[in-house]
């Protein structure tokens, strides 16, 4: 079907008329709705707004708040949501930090920090016989799904070689 100036005319009109476009194509025959929509657009037909739908219920509006000030009254404060209390580093002895150069089978491979600083390390500690990481850092990696948390935990805070040395000469 060819669209001939007849049925353009006819497609404006009922356009106008504020017809769908399968009440078009029924209407004018031998024409699909998608080619009737097409020809409207390539027209450059202006678009109908739907009509707006009612709002349901009562919402609240920022007169209310204004209001309430007028009458003396404080508008109801949002709750604050205290920060999360995250627990205290843990603080894990022996094993030193690690970098790529110096980073062993049996060490910690835990990345540390930022890949793209200088002060990018890896955990270091000793693991278990072919395990990655160490107790620890196996701990944060593999818990069940049930127990993961979207907050992140902080890095175990380290002692100094020689402090650690000391506690284990100690205990």
């Amino acid at each position: 079907m060819a669209w001939n100036d007849e049925r353009v005319e006819l497609l404006k009109k009922l356009w106008a008329e504020g017809l769908s476009a399968s009440q078009i194509a029924s209407r004018m025959g031998g024409v699909t709705r998608n080619a009737v929509i097409g020809k409207v657009h390539r027209l450059g037909l202006s678009g109908r707004a739907t009509p707006a739908k009612p709002q349901r219920g009562c919402r609240h509006h920022e007169g209310d708040v204004e209001d309430a000030r007028l009458l003396g009254e404080e508008p109801p404060m949002k709750p604050i949501i205290p920060e999360p209390e995250f627990a205290a580093p843990v603080v894990l002895e022996g094993g030193d930090l690690a970098t790529v150069a110096t980073l062993k089978g049996n060490m910690c491979k835990w990345p540390i920090g930022d890949p793209t600083s200088d002060d990018f390390h890896f955990c270091g500690q000793p693991t278990p016989a072919g395990k990655s990481y160490c107790p620890y850092h196996a701990h944060l990696a593999f818990q069940p799904s049930a127990q993961r948390r979207p907050e992140r935990r902080p890095e175990p805070a380290r002692l100094a070689p020689s402090e650690a040395h000391r506690r284990r000469a100690a205990g």
